[in-house]
């Protein structure tokens, strides 16, 4: 019986490292910092750089958000007007919506950025909404501020960032071993 406690408790410690040496490989880089996952439920994942491990404090984080049964333009505009509802349903100002034409064997895109202030902090989203193969996606990077004064650091740091990361994310090319299979 004692031995058999050792294999249990010797197959768990193997599995927990094993989880742990997967988180230790980052999933991907965006603007040359490395990602990790950090959460995952149903068609949603959440990334966050090292050292950010805490998603209730958090200051940088990509979320990916695959949209089943979106395998056309006309469907993928459709997520990204849904998102636009839920975002101005939660009070988010609304700072840009663009997209881009389809071209070439290329499909349109879309593109929204977002900003929340709830008490204790600032957050801004920027959303990428993309067909990738046959499956839509978007891809979030948001960046927070904590404290009272989150709003006024949340807009200076807009405007010394916001369009570079705007082009960051729509210039992005994601691997699509990160996407996983979702």
């Amino acid at each position: 019986m004692a031995l058999l406690r050792v294999f249990v408790l010797l197959g768990i410690a193997l599995a927990a490292t094993a989880l742990a040496a997967d988180n230790a490989k980052p999933a991907f880089a965006f603007q040359q910092v490395d990602y990790f996952p950090r959460w995952s439920g149903g068609t949603q994942r959440e990334f966050t750089p090292a050292k950010q491990e805490d998603l209730e404090h958090w200051t940088d984080m990509i979320t990916i958000n695959d949209y089943p049964g979106v395998d056309d333009g006309a469907k993928m505009a459709g997520a990204a007007n849904a998102v636009l509802t839920n975002y101005k349903r939660a009070n988010g100002k609304i700072l840009k919506t663009s997209s881009v034409p389809a071209a070439d064997n290329k499909p349109a895109e879309h593109f929204i950025a977002v900003g929340f202030t709830r008490p204790g902090f600032a957050e801004a989203a920027f959303a990428r909404f993309k067909l990738v193969g046959d499956k839509g996606y978007s891809f979030v990077y948001s960046h927070r501020f904590y404290g009272d004064k989150a709003a006024d650091q949340m807009s200076e740091w807009l405007k010394a960032n916001g369009e570079k990361i705007e082009n960051a994310l729509l210039d992005w090319d994601l691997p699509v071993s990160a996407l996983g299979s979702h």
